[in-house]
């Protein structure tokens, strides 16, 4: 009954509410001040494998163990790694290496990225680009891109294609003006495609470069923070299906990831939201210290404090690196970054692409998440609660629209792409903040009694 009750009043107009009139963040931005190198702890995989030690950048120790353990259930946690405090103005770039062997590239996070034409010349291959960007971030940034490629009397030739903005567009019949662009301008296995946009134009590029000619290179340019900390790192690729979200895709890895900050500045407040939400993951699946640092830091994240967005980028893109670096196929521990998307997936299907913003699904299927922890018994009361407020203070939703029903994220759900054997697979949160599980190991009534408690029959 407790469960019961928790839900109900998760949902309740007074605790909606509750949080909004203080908001805990201070304008001032907040760094770690430990610089201690944490015990980690282990990420356990449905198959066995070797013990691994993993080192990130020259100054912070992740030791990563991957061991077999019970079938059927994925943990995930990562070492609680904490920096030092670094001064406010932050102009240097960091790369992020995420290590796949020879197929291992750079992710370049900083200020003023794009008017660096040695970066993104030296990761063209061949003399032919494409630059694929949207009606939106094409009048933009197009012209800066061209003139870093063709800087210096290169002799990079650059063609580019604006496709329409928007997650409806995210299908085959715009995915064929990417390879009509491609094939009238005689596009040839030497040549380089670059995304120029967020992630549904980072997505149906990269799946448009694993197509042509049985694969091409192409670079990431992200230019929303969602694509930045999440869609434009680990090589998920693909379009939307009627039935389903990104169910026709490939794994395919870009040459390189370069985000600049400064297309934030541009970005609309409630894409800049959408965002948060996939940072807010990261720190409750694997990063507690991250999460804790949300906490004290969302205002300023949301005022665009350069060194908080940096901070939330560089660390963002760290915990996926490692991630994609272990599992890169999604074969169990990478699905754990699914949080939230099961629920979130299935809104945004059921609404119709484009109702809601992608990261706006994902926060509320991350409270139908942590309330169907809660009813396993898997979780205390506080970490929903303390979800609850984090995503309120980021402007995010904390429950599904009401015209999805119990039957329509059934049906919806029945589909999605963690289902093996007719068993529908989550991502839910077990033990202490950092901690998750994949698992179809749970009580169906459990997952129902959510359901009923967020939606209509």
């Amino acid at each position: 009954m407790a469960a019961a009750t928790f839900s109900a009043t998760l949902v309740a107009p007074s605790i909606l509410n509750s949080h909004s009139e203080t908001n805990t963040a201070s304008s001032s931005f907040h760094k770690p001040k430990i610089s201690v190198f944490a015990k980690p702890k282990s990420i356990c995989f449905r198959s066995s494998g070797p013990r691994i030690c993993r080192v990130f950048n020259a100054n912070k120790f992740v030791r990563t163990e991957v061991n077999s353990r019970a079938a059927g259930v994925i943990r995930a946690n990562a070492a609680q790694v904490a920096e030092e405090a670094r001064p406010s103005a932050q102009k240097e770039m960091e790369v992020v290496d995420v290590d796949l062997g020879d197929r291992s590239y750079p992710i370049y996070i900083g200020s003023s990225l794009l008017d660096r034409p040695d970066l993104l010349q030296s990761h063209v291959k061949g003399r032919r680009v494409l630059v694929v960007t949207n009606t939106t971030v094409g009048p933009l940034y197009l012209d800066r891109v061209v003139a870093a490629l063709t800087h210096g009397g290169s002799n990079i030739s650059v063609e580019s294609v604006i496709l329409p903005d928007g997650e409806k567009y995210k299908e085959m019949g715009t995915l064929m003006k990417v390879f009509d662009k491609a094939i009238e301008t005689r596009m040839d296995r030497r040549c380089t495609f670059i995304a120029l946009g967020g992630g549904v134009i980072g997505d149906m590029c990269g799946f448009a470069a694993a197509s042509f000619l049985r694969g091409v290179n192409f670079i990431q340019i992200p230019t929303t923070l969602m694509s930045q900390v999440d869609s434009s790192v680990g090589g998920k690729t693909g379009i939307n299906h009627p039935l389903g979200k990104n169910l026709i895709g490939a794994f395919f890895q870009p040459q390189c990831v370069l985000v600049d900050t400064d297309t934030l500045s541009t970005l609309p407040d409630r894409e800049l939201a959408s965002g948060i939400a996939e940072v807010i993951k990261y720190g409750l699946i694997r990063d507690a210290a991250f999460f804790e640092w949300q906490e004290k830091n969302m205002q300023a994240l949301l005022t665009r404090d350069p060194s908080a967005l940096a901070y939330a980028i560089k660390r963002s893109c760290e915990n996926k690196a490692e991630v994609v670096s272990l599992d890169e196929k999604e074969s169990g521990l990478r699905a754990t970054l699914n949080l939230g998307h099961t629920f979130g997936h299935a809104i945004e299907n059921g609404i119709g692409y484009g109702g809601w913003l992608h990261g706006e699904a994902v926060a509320a299927g991350t409270v139908m998440a942590a309330d169907m922890s809660y009813r396993l018994g898997w979780i205390d009361d506080t970490l929903p609660k303390r979800i609850v407020k984090l995503l309120k203070q980021a402007k995010l939703p904390i429950a599904p629209p009401e015209e999805m029903t119990v039957d329509k994220f059934k049906s919806i759900m029945a589909v999605d792409k963690k289902v093996a054997d007719g068993l529908l697979r989550l991502i839910l949160l077990k033990g202490p903040l950092g901690n998750c599980v994949f698992t179809g190991d749970y009580d169906r009534k459990t997952l129902d009694d959510t359901l009923r408690a967020f939606c209509h029959s």
